[in-house]
């Protein structure tokens, strides 16, 4: 007699082998299943992450109301596919002076700067840095980005991919004393923007010290400088209407001076992107992006004067006449900067003769 349960050994290792079975042939098509989701949807899964690295506050209002739409602008174009990590002052090391070189090689991927940190390097952006050159933000803006495209894209800029060029708005003198002509200039401390100013301050009797714009709080509150020459918008995230009380500006259409920034990417970051990523960039890169930079920084300006107003500070805006007499005062930079250009085997006079042709054809 067979022992009950004898033949189950046998019939339950086949009822096992084949639950096994389907299991094994289960996972392989889950498997196969998932591989074929990751090739088939390459483009909603997130390719690239950029660092943007520069010196202002993220409050501050470049930051805030360009770089951070420019940026949000990429990742929302790219479908997801790029993320743009924003590092403010100076957040992933180093000094402003250094954030160029830091984009060329590779240090971090974005850079915002202030060309003028590393004075005398980019000759051909200077020209516009020129006492008195500028009419608006946005027309010199444009105006800049051509000449780039046409004079710097290949030689000054080369080491790096420039996606934007542009100016802020007019700037003006802000002091702890009011100036109402030339004269009182005399003997005063600036923090000069560019070595143009400064070239211009020394005519004028004044003296010139260099410092990033971030120190303009500390070096007023100290008495290290007497004034800075920045332009309106500036002034709101410095608070320096509670520092100084005299704010001296230029009739509409005359800006003692602007600064021109870039906004550049590392070269072998951009050349490594696929065309369809690259093709974003390009949209968000150029002529348009340019003046809506400049547009938008100089659109801050309004608002941050009426904090001035409203604190009750001294604001002194110069006759048209008055006005003429600073810009004859200014020439001499206009030539001393001709004859450098010459020594380094540029036409200095043409230049300027350039910048100021694209300049008019722009202003409205």
């Amino acid at each position: 007699m067979i022992a009950t349960g004898q033949f189950a050994w046998p019939e339950q290792k086949r009822e096992v082998t084949m639950l096994n079975r389907i299991q094994f042939v289960r996972n392989a098509l889950a498997s196969a299943a998932l591989a074929a989701l990751a090739f088939a949807t390459p483009a909603a899964a997130q390719e690239v992450t950029l660092k943007l690295h520069q010196f202002l506050p993220a409050g501050a209002n470049v930051p805030k109301l360009v770089l951070d739409v420019w940026a949000n602008k990429i990742e929302a174009d790219s479908g997801g596919r790029v993320k743009i990590e924003r590092y403010p002052s100076m957040q992933l090391g180093g000094k402003p002076g250094e954030l160029y070189d830091q984009a060329r090689d590779g240090a971090v991927d974005l850079v915002w700067t202030v060309n003028g940190f590393t004075p005398g390097r980019f000759p051909r952006a200077e020209v516009f840095e020129l006492p008195f050159m500028m009419t608006n933000a946005e027309a010199t803006s444009r105006a800049y980005w051509e000449l780039f495209e046409k004079e710097m894209k290949d030689t000054d800029f080369k080491d790096v991919h420039v996606i934007g060029a542009w100016v802020h708005g007019p700037g003006m003198l802000h002091t702890n004393r009011p100036v109402a002509t030339m004269d009182d200039m005399k003997g005063m401390k600036f923090r000069a923007p560019s070595r143009m100013i400064a070239m211009l301050l020394e005519e004028l009797g004044a003296t010139a010290i260099g410092m990033p714009v971030t120190a303009i709080p500390e070096s007023l509150s100290k008495g290290v400088i007497d004034g800075a020459v920045i332009p309106w918008e500036v002034t709101t995230s410095l608070k320096v209407p509670e520092l100084v009380k005299n704010h001296t500006e230029f009739p509409e259409g005359d800006s003692l001076y602007t600064v021109t920034f870039t906004l550049s990417m590392n070269k072998a970051r951009y050349d490594g992107l696929p065309d369809d990523l690259k093709a974003v960039f390009d949209a968000n890169s150029g002529l348009e992006f340019s003046a809506f930079a400049g547009k938008t920084q100089a659109s801050s300006d309004g608002p941050a004067r009426e904090l001035a107003v409203a604190a009750a500070n001294n604001i002194i805006t110069l006759s048209a006449e008055d006005a003429q007499k600073w810009r004859a005062a200014a020439q001499p930079v206009y030539d001393k900067w001709a004859a450098e250009m010459d020594g380094k085997g540029l036409d200095g006079k043409a230049m300027i003769a350039e910048a100021q042709a694209l300049i008019a054809k722009y202003t409205k």
